[in-house]
């Protein structure tokens, strides 16, 4: 994966939001990764992190503040035309969180998946454009009769395969997938998340996964990048973070996780973390490479502090 060239670079990307004169919420803040073809980043942490700002810059709907996005080689941070952007829309989708609030209720599903053929003029007659609608509803498991009813007339789970299937019949590069699972329940999110990693087998798309589920971002994910206030404190492979968690937010988070096992369960320690209380400001940190891909946000003291505890810990 590292020979490849990256599908997606992040270059110390900002997106701050101007509230009034005098303040500004600095919701991303100065964040850098890479995602390569055919590969699952996930983007994890809490509600308010800044996880679904930095899809929704990276798609551009919203106008980054500062930073780099490279997408197949291309700039795509600064100003771009009509046509580039309409390029862009062709090449990178996006799945939403609320399947319903993002589906036209007053259009029929073949008309909802088929709208991004109609606007970028990718077929020839009317029946190539509603093949291909089938062909892609077949392959997130509906059948065709589906494309005659309306969203309302689906349960959550199909509306999210409606809402994946609208991302896919472009063919794109990068699936930005914002919370995706979260408005399912389990036996649903299993189903969404199964059927996305056989897609990605087939037809080698990347996923940008951003999830506050851990245990779910394990399952997907080839590597991981935890977010918490604006700030990437800590990335690497699912390996290197789930086995080798350094940073206090990150096992705050690892904690959290619930066990199957009723007896690990009930002796389950949750530790929290607050960046305040801890004295953590991430400003002043920088990122330290650990081993391997593992790197962390932080000071040299409050690096060497952390490994520390972890060394107590394991004796």
């Amino acid at each position: 994966m590292i020979n490849k060239e990256p599908l997606l670079v992040v270059e110390n990307l900002k997106q701050h939001f101007k509230v009034n004169r005098k303040f500004t919420v600095k919701a991303v803040d100065g964040i850098s990764f890479k995602i390569y073809p055919g590969e699952t980043y996930g983007l994890v942490g809490e509600s308010g992190s800044g996880k679904s700002t930095t899809g929704r810059s990276i798609i551009r709907l919203y106008k980054p503040t500062s930073g780099n996005i490279i997408f197949n080689g291309k700039n795509i941070s600064g100003k771009m035309s009509h046509e580039e952007i309409k390029l862009l829309r062709t090449k990178m989708q996006m799945i939403f969180q609320d399947p319903m609030a993002c589906l036209n209720p007053r259009k029929k599903v073949l008309d909802i998946i088929g709208e991004g053929l109609d606007i970028h003029k990718m077929y020839s007659t009317k029946e190539e454009r509603n093949e291909k609608v089938y062909n892609i509803l077949e392959k997130v498991g509906l059948s065709r009769e589906h494309a005659s009813r309306y969203p309302h007339q689906f349960s959550g789970g199909q509306r999210q395969r409606i809402g994946i299937a609208r991302a896919l019949i472009m063919d794109p590069d990068l699936i930005i997938a914002d919370e995706a699972i979260s408005a399912l329940d389990v036996s649903i999110q299993a189903q969404v998340v199964n059927l996305m990693k056989e897609i990605q087998k087939e037809t080698n798309t990347a996923y940008l996964f951003i999830a506050h589920d851990l245990s779910m971002v394990k399952y997907i994910s080839d590597r991981i990048g935890v977010l918490h206030l604006g700030h990437l404190v800590e990335a690497g492979t699912t390996e290197e973070i789930f086995s080798n968690p350094i940073h206090p937010y990150t096992k705050s988070l690892l904690s959290a996780i619930p066990s199957p096992n009723p007896l690990v369960e009930k002796n389950r320690t949750v530790f929290s973390y607050d960046a305040h209380e801890a004295g953590v400001d991430y400003s002043k940190g920088k990122e330290f490479l650990v081993e391997g891909t593992h790197t962390v946000l932080a000071t040299e003291e409050e690096l060497a502090r952390w490994t520390k505890k972890d060394q107590e810990i394991a004796k």
